[in-house]
């Protein structure tokens, strides 16, 4: 297709660079502002195309080199190109035209973003594809764009050291199991106290074999604290060996009030990426409670509890929901661990939770939620429980700015927002976001 010269302007969600050509928007991966690019088309809509870079003809003063080797191949990182300072001014931009654009929100209302204190190494959790090159085994993330797998043979730049130790070991171990070509997937996670879970997913009646192998090869995986296989859904994991709950730690000291906490979750488990940066967002949500001790407090998709049990401390009680039931399930469990008393949760789907709440009459001083990316179900019948505060935690600007709108129309405005950096070196972005009654 056409190759063209564009000027990069800014970037955009999703990673790439924006250009204009004939007054079309122009989305270029891997540029960065001040760019001057040549490009080849890939996709030609009315309003907008989309391109490859070609070659930088007069590259951006901004640009940085990038540390990871396989950047740009890669389909895990976007902008590792770009300085820290600059991807966290993009960011801010994003999410401020984002809640403008949809959400019809004021800037003024946004908070500078908070950034991560790891720019790298930072993540606790990664998924690893298995692929065959010359009908050998390469261990990695897919190419962007593709399911074809890059071999990380350096690491992965993002990820925590002790999953970088895991992934070596994993790599030189592939060779020796007879059963490698049935393995798509291995999960690496690991707490903050240097224990580790790795579950490998294998093909259908695979399990039982590689199983027994790992079992033998054990020896081999010296990073690795607990071990299972997976050949189906979550509910079918075999245990090689070792431990099955990985925790990490709340300090006491983290907000006014607070308590010492340690939170469990079990393989396959949901928790926060970046533990440091997860203690910002804990804060923020507290701080901006405002609690007096006796407020009654529902957090929606609360997971093992990470934002409730550490506000039970400050409140009167609170109620969590989760349609994941082993999550329920961590979230008892540490609050018997850590010896938290006011804190219920129930197995639900969040929107179906708030139905039925409502119709018990059931009401509440401050409502907290943290939704998948696609936002709240039923966003705004969340104002049926009648709430004074809505705290609103999301990782998707487009669908927390619709939620917003939906908020708006049953009497809530925004009077607060601030993103987190939770996912440096790429386009993802967390916030939290206040809105009062009236």
């Amino acid at each position: 297709m056409a190759e063209l010269l564009v000027d990069i302007e800014t970037m955009c969600y999703g990673g790439a660079g924006l250009g204009r050509v004939e007054g079309k928007a122009c989305f270029v991966p891997l540029t960065a502002p001040g760019d001057r690019a040549r490009v080849r088309v890939v996709k030609e809509k009315r309003s907008y195309l989309e391109a490859e870079l070609l070659e930088l003809v007069v590259p951006s003063p901004l640009r940085v080199e990038p540390p990871c080797p396989v950047f740009g191949a890669c389909g895990g990182c976007h902008w590792q190109h770009l300085p820290y300072e600059e991807q966290l001014r993009q960011k801010g931009e994003i999410f401020a035209g984002t809640l403008s654009r949809i959400g019809k929100l004021s800037s003024d209302l946004l908070l500078p973003v908070a950034p991560s204190p790891d720019r790298f190494g930072y993540r606790s959790r990664i998924q690893l594809k298995v692929g065959r090159v010359k009908e050998a085994p390469v261990l990695g993330f897919y190419r962007t764009a593709s399911h074809q797998v890059i071999d990380l043979t350096a690491g992965c730049a993002i990820a925590a050291p002790l999953l970088n130790r895991m992934l070596a070991e994993f790599r030189a171990l592939l060779p020796r199991l007879a059963s490698w070509q049935g393995i798509g997937q291995i999960d690496l996670a690991m707490g903050d106290d240097g224990e580790s879970i790795a579950v490998v997913h294998c093909v259908a009646g695979a399990a039982a074999a590689l199983t027994k192998a790992l079992t033998v090869e054990s020896a081999a995986l010296p990073s690795v604290t607990g071990l299972f296989v997976n050949s189906g859904s979550k509910s079918r994991l075999q245990r090689v060996f070792g431990i099955d709950s990985l925790s990490y730690r709340i300090p006491g000291g983290l907000f006014p009030g607070g308590r010492e906490l340690r939170l469990r979750f079990a393989r396959g488990g949901f928790s926060q990426v970046n533990y440091r940066q997860n203690l910002e967002l804990i804060r923020t949500v507290v701080q901006w409670g405002g609690f007096t001790g006796r407020e009654r407090v529902l957090d929606l998709y609360c997971g093992n509890g990470n934002v409730s049990l550490s506000v039970a401390p400050l409140v009167a009680e609170v109620t969590g929901v989760e349609g994941y039931a082993p999550s329920i399930e961590d979230a008892r469990a540490n609050a018997a661990a850590n010896g938290i008393a006011n804190a219920l949760y129930r197995v639900s789907d969040a929107a179906l939770a708030v139905r039925q709440l409502a119709g018990e009459g059931e009401r509440f001083d401050l409502v907290v939620l943290d939704p998948p990316r696609g936002g709240a179900e039923s966003a705004g019948e969340l104002a049926d429980l009648n709430p004074a505060k809505i705290v609103y935690v999301s990782c998707d600007p487009a669908t927390l700015a619709r939620d917003l709108g939906l908020l708006a129309q049953r009497g809530y405005r925004v009077t607060r927002t601030r993103p987190l950096d939770m996912f440096p070196q790429t386009y993802h972005l967390e916030s939290v976001t206040e809105l009062v009654r009236g």
